[in-house]
């Protein structure tokens, strides 16, 4: 095989092998609960559940909590969103908007 070939090889098994990844691969690079407000309120809906998920799991972690299901998720998106939209500071992270940050920047 020559050069050219071995590089196209490489390329498409490279390409299979992160394409399979799917959800676990974006959780991976994702802030979870460091995601600040400005980049949870631009992102699209899924990368919003991907990162509310996230969030969430790492709250599990801590405090031994129960499974995250998709109607925990659903309300916590809208309750980060609220939240986000009034932060006086936009660079909050999601993990820390709550009501004190709509009046005191955080």
């Amino acid at each position: 095989m020559n050069k050219t070939g071995s590089i196209v090889l490489t390329a498409l098994a490279a390409t299979l092998l992160l394409g399979g990844c799917g959800d676990d691969a974006k959780k991976l690079v994702n802030k979870g609960g460091d995601t600040p407000c400005t980049e949870f309120l631009a992102q699209d809906a899924d990368k919003q559940r991907i990162t509310v998920t996230k969030f969430l799991e790492q709250e599990q972690r801590g405090n031994n909590s129960s499974a995250t299901d998709a109607t925990r998720v659903d309300a916590a998106i809208a309750s980060i969103k609220l939240m986000c939209t009034a932060q006086a500071n936009p660079s909050t992270p999601i993990s820390k908007a709550d009501l004190t940050g709509i009046l005191v920047p955080k």
